[in-house]
């Protein structure tokens, strides 16, 4: 409300505000609390000055509320406060309302209880006391915050009322409170009163020192820090403050008893205040001052012992500091010359120092703070000892002096009883040469210096307080202790007692081989390097003779090579870095030249190369060292040993790696890698050495088959190269090294199979090689030079791909490793560098590579375009293997280059997008060409279909790296187009079909029709025709303007009239009032000129160029024309293996026009025009049939497929047309086609299929005619039923087959039946429709059924289905099982389409398919039979589980959007079974076993019933549920519906239909009976039983009716039929009642519900008929043979 309402209306609100405020700011929710505050500051911030009135009213609780124990509420109160009032009003705010406020927090403190500040009736009892605890908190910490912000005559005038509430005895009792946050409040309180009213205080400091001294025990982390800062601030305030306290009873044993306990875990807030404490510490208090000493430290050392200080290095640093100030100034305090002063100087340094330099030496208190908080006084006594110049008068000069002398002479026999053992401990030994070292370099090494004592305390809660102090810090005393210390101990006592210490250490490593304090000795000498020390150790030496000890040789030379070195040739010494630091500490002392000799001898000493190494390391750590041994580093003796040891590293195999060789590795790799000052750490010449050592031997390992045994030393040179190129700045600028990455390349470009290598050595390889480009782009000349790394590469991995064979996984490495190196390029290069675009070029073929490279890719991509009518090409003299490929894993070269060169120009492609330069020219030349060459590769994989294996697995790769598009819009369109299409003018063939798959892809005829069209000019320029030529006109065209299709039609037309042979090279003639000239071949007339031209004009006619009919005529005639003249041109009725492809294409092309005529201009054909293209068709198809052997030739597929394609539009032609069409035509055309030729077709097309599967079994080998199958099955498609049932196939029968149907059929059926199996999806089609056609006829054959069983048999009568039929059934079953095993009954069989299985299923459901069409088409009493048959073999069975793993589980058509609501299934849209495959063959399976499954439940909804009573529980569930969900709606809905659109009609009954009840009414009269019947569906249909009720009934007996209606409701279940047919039985049963035949006793019912036979078998006792089948059923369930009624035996 505060920030949107204006200003004025909210000043509404003030009046009421504290009221509210004063109480829900002390609310016991903390949410409450906080909300409250941070309206307030909303408030305040809107009303400013208005809110003066009323702050008496609100200080009071604003106060305590900015005390709340709730650190964000008091945040939010404190930052209301500082919005209301600046830091300087502040004071006069509260000075005004200082009364109310302390009234308020006095009544707290001194009236309220936990009863009076909460409602007992409402709050519970924990509530109300921690509310209690709270407000007491709050109202201390008020008052604390109160004198803190007033001013000093606020403060005095406010002490009267102060008075009142110090006198209270209630508040003294606040510091006995049992709640910490109270005590803590109380001190803190104190604290302030000790500060700002000192005269308060000291009137009553009777109650006031108890309360503070007392209570030093408390150590709750609370309580303790005010607690502490109090006794500060009494002991300073009040100098009587021991009167009132007695501190030897009192305090003194409370603080030895917290000081022995280590603070209790509180030593961070307590031994800072110590030092203090004991400077305002009377005589009278410390008296005797020598045992005071001595139980204050007794007590601070035991605490350093306590649990918590042992845990925790913090807290013992604390104590330490403490230990240590309290002891400097107790030292500073006792400087006197006195007896007693010294006692306790000497008790303070034997007793106390010592000991904490021991324990310090010996255990964790190691190394800080202790030893530089002691090194720091050390350095203070020497000031005051005058040992640093100072000319200050001192008086106690000497006591310090004397005071160093015996510190020192204590401290040397402490060190040496930690040397001078042989027990000697290796920490207390480190302990020594640290605390030496901080004496030697004090403030440097680890750790930091003691922090200083700070009383400070940070208050999340009060973020406006400043850092508050106790003022005690300021004391005289603190100034004597921190005074600064700084600077370097000036005593020769240190380093004497490092020379005794060194010896001692000798004598110990020369007696007994200490390895201990050879380390110790190490660590000396790395802080005391000196003359002094080398000396003492040398003099010490009485090995070395006089002789020896040249008097101008460097004592610390003379160490090294008379000592170090001896001990650094002891063999098998665990750890040498000790030695190698002794060695660099000592060269310090040494000069560049006796560096060098030293360095040099101790190379020369055949040490093990993990020395060498630790020495080269040492000697490069840093610069100074770096520089002093450059002179050893680079020297001939250091390298001749590395080029050795590399030699002897390369002969070792991989049986004797070890530890010293993993250093020797280590070792090369450093003296490779390394650098100082851009300069190698050895000499240029070793380098260049080792590195060509190293390339040798991997390049032997490329030529080894057991590489792999070689991983090991391949290993080591992998880190050793990767480590040289990552680290050596221009390291390719030397040969050898582009020779090593060269070798390292090839070996991560081949295939794992030849290099036998790991994946992680592959893996370490390829960071090698990514090392080494990056130096050599980062850091050499921008050019690809000859002979360099780069060109080199490039032109091996050309070399591997012209030459190289490689397979799928061998290109995928090539192409990952030259990725590599160009991502690494592109990543270290700059924008504008030309390296890749070198390295590019280099990667690519000359033009003559590239020609030839394509010219052997494999010619069997002609096949499908050439079917496909998308081109039009000749072959010379094709083979049978030709056409077959050869089983192979290796790509062709032309597919490996593309894949290549296009996945560098896509990574070049994506860095510049990552730029964001994607706009603007590649950077890499020449990239259109090298775009088209990947549309060719990728128009080769799409014309083969992805087959073979390898040409879908190198699709399938491209793929997934990004290439499938093959780029093009990486290059300007317009190039792009250019390049293709001059290449297709020149070449034509699979360049004409990629510049046609670029321009359908992109749609470039609907967007880009110019610039298509300037490619050509003219059509004219198209002309004269040659095959390239053709091929690019055909793509072309239809984008051309129909202006340029006319020239085209006009031109193509005059070479086709123009024919005959003429000497003359031009030829006139005038065409549509036009002269036209067209050029002639001088040789007369060829095939291909012929061919060309009606080529043309079918391009022009496909594009629906509009052709004059007398044009048209005028082609017809000079086709006809050539049939007299030419009649070698034309293939009627012959062989076609010696056909040319130049003629078959000339064949083709008359066909194709000549289909075209039918279809657009049959009205201009006469009498004779019609008999050349019918007689033509027919001589056509006699030479198919003729030359089924020369299928595997695709241009007689084309042959055969275009004369289908002929036999199919004249089909249409003569069964679709218009009347107006057909009485156009020469009056006995129709006559000729329906008599003559539609038999004549047929019986050359019928047995053409058959003969193509036994001419090719295999239907997986590539010369399969499978698109010859399914043109001639869409021709089949339109065979009338007269011609399957009247064929003149050849006679074909089963022996002991029975049969009923006659013998074209039953060979019809043999003959087509099998072919249901092959795999060959169009010929499965075309046998299904063919027998789809012939199965309604069959059961006529069967007449009145199984006439073998009389009457008198006991089992029901059955019959088979046609046993062709059932045979394949059979066969499939078997199939399907063996396919299906594995899936359980309500799963999705996913399976592949056009796989063996695919066939194999497709032919089951097909088989039954036309099964249940059979059936349906039976008459009932028939179908009975039939349906016995399929129950006694578990057919149907099968059937229905294989169904349930066929059909999806949730059967949505394909294609609908996902916001369809159409609700579109497999069961509602009819299944097209299309001969020719379609987009939806994925789709076709499951669709065609929906529509089976929904046949089933149709047609045999009985037997369905039967079956799904008998499942086990899951499989009843699972059909139940997809059955009631998919397929009972829709059959529902097409029962009622065919009962309301019945025509069938009833005498006695009618029928009516409810559809939205899903209700069948039946109404039955005669005479005075009426009956109404009433036909419920369940929602499971037809699973559930249908639900016969009762409707009206008059005139008909209770029993008789129930009688009734249990034979509907039987008829309704157990008939496989509609309702109709169900009600038509009934009816019928009900007509015979009423006729005079009785009930069978058995059924009651008169006619049988499946065999629908009436009773005739007789009692001879009670003369009661019954049917066959009840008795037979009676005598088989009941075990007797005696009558149902009588019980008397049944003769």
């Amino acid at each position: 409300m505060c920030q949107k309402r204006h200003a004025e209306d909210v000043k509404g609100v003030l009046p009421y505000w504290p009221r509210i405020y004063c109480k829900i700011s002390v609310d016991h929710d903390r949410r409450i609390r906080e909300a409250t505050q941070l309206a307030f500051e909303q408030l305040v911030l809107k009303v400013r000055r208005s809110l003066a009135p009323f702050l008496k009213s609100l200080m009071g609780h604003w106060i305590l509320s900015q005390c709340d124990t709730y650190t964000p509420a008091a945040s939010a109160a404190c930052r209301a406060f500082q919005a209301a009032f600046s830091p300087a009003k502040q004071p006069e705010a509260l000075g005004f309302c200082k009364d109310e406020i302390l009234n308020v927090l006095q009544d707290i403190l001194l009236k309220e209880t936990a009863d009076t500040l909460s409602d007992p009736q409402s709050v519970t009892e924990e509530e109300r006391e921690a509310k209690y605890v709270r407000m007491l908190t709050s109202s201390l910490l008020g008052v604390k915050r109160l004198l803190s912000l007033l001013l000093q005559s606020d403060r005095t005038a406010l002490e009267t009322k102060l008075e009142h509430l110090v006198s209270s005895g209630k508040f003294w009792k606040y510091s006995k409170h049992k709640t910490p946050q109270v005590r803590g409040a109380f001190f803190e309180m104190v604290c302030s009163l000790c500060e700002f009213t000192p005269g308060l205080v000291q009137a009553k400091a009777a109650q006031l020192c108890p309360a503070v001294l007392l209570s030093i025990d408390d150590t709750d982390p609370v309580v303790l820090p005010p607690v502490w800062e109090a006794v500060l601030h009494v002991v300073s305030t009040l100098p009587d403050c021991w009167t009132h306290v007695n501190a030897k009873k009192g305090f003194l044993p409370k603080l030895w008893a917290l000081l022995k306990e280590g603070g209790k875990g509180m030593a961070k807030a307590l031994h800072p205040n110590l030092m203090p404490l004991l400077s305002k510490l009377p005589q009278k208090v410390t008296d005797p001052n020598l045992d005071f000493y001595a139980t204050f430290f007794t007590a601070l050392m035991q605490g350093l012992s306590s649990e918590r200080a042992v845990s925790s290095p913090s807290e013992s640093a604390v104590i330490v500091t403490s230990v240590v100030e309290c002891l400097r100034y107790c030292m500073l305090q006792n400087t006197g010359d006195d007896l007693s002063q010294e006692k306790i100087r000497t008790m303070l340094i034997s007793q106390q120092l010592l000991p904490l330099l021991e324990k310090g030496i010996r255990n964790s208190l190691q190394h800080r703070p202790l030893f530089d908080l002691v090194t720091e006084m050390l350095v203070s006594w020497e000031k005051k000892a005058g040992l640093h110049g100072e000319s200050e008068e001192n008086s106690s000069k000497g006591v310090f002096q004397r005071l160093l002398a015996d510190f020192w002479e204590d401290v040397g026999l402490l060190l040496v009883s930690f040397v001078d053992t042989e027990e000697a401990d290796p920490r207390a030994l480190e302990g020594v040469a640290t605390l030496l070292h901080v004496m030697r370099y004090p403030g440097r090494g680890g750790g930091t210096n003691p922090p200083k004592k700070k009383s400070v305390r940070l208050c999340l809660s009060k973020p406006e307080e400043e850092e508050e102090t106790t003022g005690i810090q300021g004391s005289e005393a603190e100034k004597l202790v921190n005074e600064e210390a700084s600077g370097f101990l000036r005593t020769q006592h240190l380093e004497d007692a490092v020379c005794q210490l060194a010896q001692l250490c000798l004598v110990h490593v020369n007696e007994k081989n200490s390895e201990k304090h050879l380390v110790f000795l190490s660590l000396l000498l790395q802080s005391f390097h000196t003359p002094r020390v080398f000396s003492a150790l040398n003099e010490f030496d009485e090995r070395i003779s006089e002789d020896e000890c040249r008097p101008d040789q460097n004592p610390v030379t003379r160490f090294l090579l008379k000592r170090v070195v001896v001990w650094l040739a002891v063999v098998r010494r665990s750890n040498t870095e000790h030695l190698v630091e002794m060695i660099f500490s000592s060269l310090r002392c040494c000069s560049r030249q006796e560096t060098t000799l030293v360095l040099n001898h101790v190379t020369t000493m055949g040490l093990e190369s993990g020395i060498i190494l630790q020495i080269i390391q040492r000697a490069s750590k840093d610069p100074q060292t770096c520089a002093s041994c450059s002179d050893w580093l680079k020297g001939s003796v250091l390298g001749e040993q590395l080029l050795g040891l590399t030699e002897e590293l390369c002969k070792i195999d991989s049986s004797s790696r070890s530890s010293t060789c993993n250093h020797s590795w280590m070792l090369i790799s450093l003296v490779l890698s390394q650098n100082h000052n851009n300069e190698c750490l050895i000499g240029p010449v070793y380098m260049e050495k080792i590195l060509e050592k190293l390339h040798t031997t991997l390049s032997e390992t490329k030529s080894l088959s057991n590489a792999g045994n070689m991983e090991p030393l391949i290993s080591f040179i992998c880190d050793v190269a990767s480590s040289f190129f990552s680290s050596v700045q221009d390291c390719l600028l030397l040969l050898s090294a582009e020779e090593l990455l060269l070798t390292v390349f090839q070996l991560i470009a081949q295939d794992q199979r030849h290099t036998h290598l790991s994946e992680s050595l592959l893996e370490k390889l390829k960071k090698v090689c990514v090392a080494g480009v990056q130096s050599l782009v980062q850091h050499c000349t921008c050019e690809v030079r000859e002979g360099g790394f780069l060109h080199s590469a490039a032109v091996w991995v050309v070399k591997q791909l012209l030459t190289g064979s490689l397979d799928i996984k061998s290109l995928q490495v090539l192409v990952s490793a030259v990725q590599n190196v160009v991502e690494t390029i592109i990543s270290a290069g700059d924008e504008t560098s030309p390296v890749l675009s070198h390295f590019f070029t280099l990667l690519t073929p000359s033009q003559e590579d590239w020609t030839r490279i394509r010219q052997v890719l494999p010619p069997q991509w002609v096949k499908t375009p050439l079917l496909s009518n998308r081109h039009r090409g000749v072959y010379d003299k094709p083979s049978r293997e030709t056409w077959r490929f050869r089983e192979s894993n290796r790509l062709p070269a032309h597919l490996c280059v593309c894949a290549l060169l296009g996945k560098v120009a896509q990574i070049a492609a994506a860095s510049r997008c990552d730029r964001g330069v994607a706009d603007g020219p590649s950077p890499l030349p020449n990239l259109t060409n090298t775009v088209s060459e990947l549309l060719f590769a990728l128009q080769w994989c799409k014309e083969l279909k992805w087959s073979p294996a390898v040409v879908s697995a190198y699709h399938s790769l491209l793929a997934e790296w990004g290439l499938s598009d093959g780029l093009h819009t990486r290059v300007p369109l317009q190039s792009l187009l250019e390049s293709l299409y001059s290449r297709s003018l020149t070449d034509g063939g699979l360049w004409s079909l990629t510049l046609d798959d670029y321009i359908s892809t992109n749609n470039l005829a609907a967007t880009h029709g110019a610039a298509l069209r300037r490619l050509f000019g003219s059509s004219d320029s198209l002309f004269p025709v040659s095959q390239s030529k053709l091929s690019t006109l055909q793509v072309l065209c239809p984008a051309m303007t129909g202006t340029d299709r006319e020239t085209l039609v006009t031109l193509a037309t005059a070479g086709l009239i123009n024919w005959q042979e003429n000497d003359s090279k031009m030829s006139t003639f005038l065409l549509h009032g036009h002269i036209c000239i067209y050029w002639k071949n001088k040789s007369g007339p060829c095939v291909a000129d012929v061919y060309g031209c009606l080529a043309v004009l079918q391009c022009c006619l496909k594009a629906n160029t509009p052709v004059e009919d007398e044009v048209v005529q005028a082609i017809l005639a000079t086709v006809m024309e050539w049939r007299n003249s030419r009649e070698d041109w034309f293939l009627f009725s012959c062989d076609l293996s010696d056909a040319t492809s130049e003629q078959l294409n000339l064949n083709v092309e008359m066909m194709r026009f000549l289909s075209w005529l039918v279809t657009h201009k049959s009205s201009i054909l006469g009498g004779n025009q019609w008999d050349f293209l019918l007689c033509s068709m027919l001589a056509w198809l006699e030479a198919a049939g003729e030359s089924v052997s020369s299928l595997w030739n695709p241009w007689v597929q084309l042959f055969v497929c275009e004369n289908s394609a002929l036999i199919v539009k004249l089909n249409q032609f003569f069964t679709s047309s218009s009347p107006d069409v057909l009485e156009k035509l020469p009056s006995e055309l129709a006559g000729e086609w329906r008599d003559f030729f539609i038999e004549g077709v047929y019986n050359l097309l019928l047995p053409l299929p058959v003969k193509i599967t036994e001419v090719f079994s295999d239907p997986d080998d590539l010369l399969f005619p499978m698109a010859v199958l399914q043109s001639v099955g869409l021709a089949l498609a339109h065979v009338p039923l007269q011609q399957l049932t009247q064929n003149s196939l050849q006679p074909r029968f089963v022996a002991d087959q029975k049969t009923n149907l006659p013998e074209p059929l039953q060979t019809l059926l043999n003959t087509l039946c099998p072919l249901l199996l092959f795999k060959a999806r169009p010929l499965q089609i075309t046998v299904h429709h063919m027998l789809e056609k012939v199965m309604p006829q069959l059961p006529a054959c069967d007449g009145e059924g199984d006439s073998s069983k009389s009457e008198d048999d006991g089992d029901e009568p059955c019959l088979s289905p046609p046993a062709s039929l059932m045979a394949v059934l059979t066969t499939c079953e078997e199939l399907c099982e063996n396919i299906l095993t594995g899936v359980q009954v309500g799963e999705f069989a996913v399976v592949q389409p056009l796989s063996v299985e695919y066939s194999y299923i497709l032919g089951y459901l097909l088989a039954w398919k036309l099964l249940l069409t059979f059936f349906k088409s039976s008459p009932s009493h028939l179908r009975a039979h039939y349906a016995q048959y399929l129950k006694r073999s578990c057919s149907l069975n099968k059937l229905l589980l294989h169904l349930f793993k066929l059909m999806p589980e949730n059967p949505v058509y394909p294609g609908q959007g996902a916001e369809s609501k159409e609700g579109k299934t497999f069961f509602t849209e009819i299944l097209s079974l299309a001969v020719d495959e379609t987009k939806s063959v994925e789709w076709e399976l499951p669709h065609l076993a929906c529509s089976v499954y929904y046949s089933t439940v149709q047609d045999l909804p009985a037997m369905l019933r039967l079956w799904w009573n008998g499942q086990e529980k899951r499989v009843s569930m699972a059909v139940e549920k997809f059955t009631s969900r998919y397929v009972s709606p829709v059959l529902s809905a097409q029962e009622i519906s065919s009962v309301h659109n019945s025509t069938q009609m009833f005498d006695s009954m009618t029928v009516k239909a409810r559809s939205a009840a899903r209700e069948v009414i039946a109404t039955y009269s005669v005479d005075d009976i009426y009956i109404e019947l009433v036909i419920q569906l369940p929602q499971n249909y037809p699973l559930g039983s249908i639900m016969v009720e009762s409707g009206r009934r008059v005139g008909v007996a209770v029993q008789q009716w129930r009688n009734w209606m249990l034979q509907l409701s039987t008829y309704l279940t157990h008939q496989n039929g509609s309702i109709m047919e169900g009600l038509s039985l009934w009816k019928n049963n009900v007509d015979k009642r009423f006729e005079g035949i009785e009930d069978c006793m058995i059924c009651f019912s008169v006619i049988h519900g499946s065999n629908y036979s009436l009773p005739k078998k007789a009692c001879r006792t009670c003369k009661k008929k019954f049917h066959s089948a009840c008795l037979y059923k009676w005598f088989t369930s009941s075990n007797k043979s005696t009558c149902p009624l009588c019980r008397e035996t049944f003769f």
